[in-house]
């Protein structure tokens, strides 16, 4: 059974949604459409308002990984809460410095435990091997998303492994076409649609290299990359200046993705880490 602690309730039930039987369907919508309101539903309520049998909400909890009703609604109270709605971040002509001060965290903190709870552990575990294992690892990103490749490349030179940031799509595309079957690359985008960066991603297909996403989930950059790592973030569509926590969670995720490396490799690398920060002792001021 589902390790529900571990694993937000509607997530599994998007991820079983192919699997499922047309009945069974019917009440994963009803769910996915109304969590907040089949909380307080009793099981024939649920089955009269998804238009099914009680025996089929009950096969549908168990084919979601729960052990029946109770054990779902459990389940599905946990997720909600876990998961409080998000309000558009907006700001107020009488708003304080205190006041967007608290707005700008509160969005940021909102978009961090949105990304963790949709994260597949099993994609990072897939980017994290192919991450440790990769003669070279180059960092793509542009406009807002090439300081994280900056930071990313920054990140993983300490851990020993050749890395790169680029975001000039001249020196991408030269880049690409030198890659290696040995070797990955890292393609960052808050939009998923950039087309220079698609352009890239196709030279080192090309090369038989393998192709990391970190970009919205269901756009190109997700459809074409090797091992997917859909970050689902909310952008304000105003001209007013507002916080870009996609940046903050593309951030996130590449420490994550640098822990699972450092990882696995263990206690040569911790020594070397080690090293790093003696040797960077002279360089700091004693005051």
């Amino acid at each position: 059974m589902v390790t529900i602690s571990n694993k937000p309730i509607l997530r599994e039930i998007e991820r079983h949604l192919e699997q499922l039987r047309r009945s069974e369907r019917k009440v994963a919508d009803l769910v996915l459409a109304r969590p907040d309101e089949v909380i307080h539903m009793r099981i024939v309520d649920l089955a009269s308002a998804a238009q099914v049998s009680e025996p089929t909400v009950v096969r549908f909890c168990r084919a979601i990984g729960c052990e029946g009703f109770q054990n779902f609604k459990v389940a599905l109270a946990q997720s909600t809460a876990a998961s409080p709605s998000v309000q558009p971040f907006s700001l107020s002509e009488l708003d304080t410095a205190r006041d967007y001060t608290y707005k700008v965290f509160d969005a940021t903190m909102n978009t961090l435990q949105q990304v963790r709870d949709t994260l597949d552990p099993d994609a990072i575990e897939v980017a994290v091997d192919a991450l440790c294992n990769a003669r070279r690892v180059e960092f793509y990103g542009f406009g807002a998303s090439s300081p994280v490749a900056i930071d990313a490349q920054h990140k993983f030179f300490r851990l020993q492994i050749a890395s790169a940031a680029l975001s000039d799509p001249h020196l991408q595309a030269m880049s690409a076409m030198s890659l290696t079957p040995d070797d990955v690359v890292v393609a960052i985008s808050q939009s998923g649609r950039t087309t220079s960066l698609l352009e890239a991603m196709d030279h080192v297909r090309e090369a038989g290299a393998v192709i990391i996403g970190l970009a919205p989930g269901n756009t190109p950059v997700i459809r074409q990359c090797t091992v997917p790592i859909p970050i689902d973030v909310a952008q304000a569509s105003d001209e007013s200046y507002t916080p870009l926590p996609s940046r903050i969670a593309h951030l996130a995720v590449i420490d994550i993705l640098a822990v699972g490396v450092s990882k696995m490799k263990g206690a040569e690398v911790d020594r070397h880490l080690s090293k790093l920060n003696r040797g960077l002792q002279s360089l700091r001021s004693p005051d």
